[in-house]
């Protein structure tokens, strides 16, 4: 059997990793094999940051709802209880956006999640 050289096919494979990693520092754009490790890595950063930026920004949210909800003499979770208690469902990015945007409207939630709870 005859050998068979594969070089149009690795210049292409080579050629679409470089590209991946065009704008990478040193060797990590110019050289096959740096750059291959470095778009491999870089592509397990993606994935796994996709699934981590939604636990920064439920983080991020509690935050800033946590601050407004100590502004108004409760904790995080007695606000929170105190609004299921009250059968108001807001979910925490809209409860954020009301701490940071709508001072009033966020204090009027906090005010019948504070009654909800003293009753």
């Amino acid at each position: 059997m005859p050998r068979v050289k594969g070089g149009i096919v690795t210049r292409r494979r080579h050629k679409k990793v470089l590209k991946l990693a065009k704008g990478y520092f040193g060797s990590k754009h110019r050289l096959f094999k740096s750059a291959n490790a470095q778009v491999m890595k870089s592509l397990l950063y993606a994935y796994r940051d996709r699934r981590q930026k939604k636990r920064d920004f439920r983080k991020l949210w509690i935050t800033r709802i946590n601050a407004q909800a100590r502004m108004n003499g409760l904790s995080y979770s007695r606000l929170m209880h105190g609004l299921k208690v009250a059968g108001i469902e807001v979910n925490r990015k809209m409860l954020a956006d009301l701490a940071v945007n709508d001072k009033a409207g966020f204090n009027e939630l906090a005010s019948v999640a504070k009654s909800k709870l003293n009753a």
